[in-house]
């Protein structure tokens, strides 16, 4: 692991993709429908990016993302 990278830069760009939407608030199954994947596999990327991010919530997530100016 790149300790030199902030957490959100250690996710693959699907990844990142994700933990965007997820931040603007979109539930596991819109972000699914949106991307073409199926709900299994978006909530496979959502565990991903909580275990990189050494998260819990997705609110905690919604707060890194304002604090880092990823979203307004």
């Amino acid at each position: 692991i790149d300790t030199q990278k902030l957490p959100h830069e250690r996710l693959s760009n699907r990844e990142h993709q994700v933990m965007l939407m997820l931040a603007g608030g979109k539930s596991v199954s819109d972000i699914a429908e949106e991307l073409f994947r199926s709900v299994k596999t978006t909530r496979t990327y959502r565990t991903r990016i909580m275990a990189k991010m050494c998260l819990k919530k997705n609110a905690e997530l919604t707060l890194y993302a304002v604090h880092n100016k990823l979203i307004n």
